[in-house]
């Protein structure tokens, strides 16, 4: 993922369409944006589900956790209704079918975990096998906030770049100074707000690639761009990919 500054739509382009859609992810890619950034659960069905939140509340208005619901439940809610009529209608996707609706996109995909060491360790193998299965390893970084959950991932596909998400909340040296390190990971994905310039000299050093979230404002963008950074995050791709357009890879 190094070269940037690539553009990576977060959920999609989630200011504009409902997150996690396929309306999201094909906006962001007519919007400029160089892929998307998406994030997955294992439902109880064993489908591995593109969606962000653990419930189904601040989106669909339902009350189905989505671990404990089936596909069949799942696939009947809308989605798109909440950010206005023209998206009435939107279905959660199956990360099969992002796949399948974005050919040539980069796809970041998140792995989601309730906590540290509780995800599904069959979420990390299903998705292995669902990238191997569409022939999407040399398009696709498999990244979370989990590093268990990460690590069975590179057990399952360890030719697949990984990137270990971390935000200033956390204990996040930990994450970057040890987690990483011992998982092989390819990249680090900082919240913005952790990236400056020692940081970065730093983390260039030890050989990560550096895709930071969430950066919408210009100013965030130039700053990052400056500063080097390989992939930029945003709700807003057609803003942010215009804006680094005039940057040169590695600026």
């Amino acid at each position: 993922m190094g070269g940037g500054p690539l553009v990576l739509g977060h959920r999609g382009a989630s200011r504009e369409a409902p997150e996690n859609t396929l309306a999201a992810f094909r906006l962001a890619m007519e919007q400029g944006a160089d892929g998307v950034e998406l994030d997955v659960w294992r439902c109880r069905s064993g489908e591995v589900v593109v969606f962000h939140d653990a419930d189904c509340r601040r989106i669909a208005g339902a009350p189905l956790r989505i671990t404990r619901a089936r596909w069949d439940e799942l696939r009947e809610l809308d989605v798109g209704l909440h950010k206005g009529e023209k998206f009435r209608g939107e279905r959660i996707p199956l990360l099969e079918q992002v796949f399948e609706a974005l050919p040539s996109a980069l796809v970041n995909v998140e792995l989601k975990s309730p906590g540290l060491g509780r995800g599904d360790p069959r979420l990390a193998w299903d998705v292995a096998r669902i990238i191997a299965d569409r022939g999407a390893g040399d398009r696709v970084i498999v990244s979370s906030f989990d590093p268990v959950l990460l690590g069975l991932f590179r057990l399952a596909a360890p030719r697949i770049p990984t990137g270990m998400l971390f935000e200033a909340e956390q204990r996040w040296r930990l994450v970057a100074d040890v987690a990483a390190p011992a998982l092989w990971a390819t990249a680090l994905h900082p919240e913005s707000a952790l990236v400056t310039p020692e940081r970065v000299r730093g983390w260039k050093q030890r050989g990560y690639a550096l895709n930071v979230w969430t950066v919408d404002a210009p100013g965030e963008v130039d700053r990052l761009c400056g500063l080097g950074v390989d992939g930029l995050i945003t709700n807003v791709p057609a803003e942010v990919a215009r804006r680094v357009k005039g940057y040169p890879p590695g600026a």
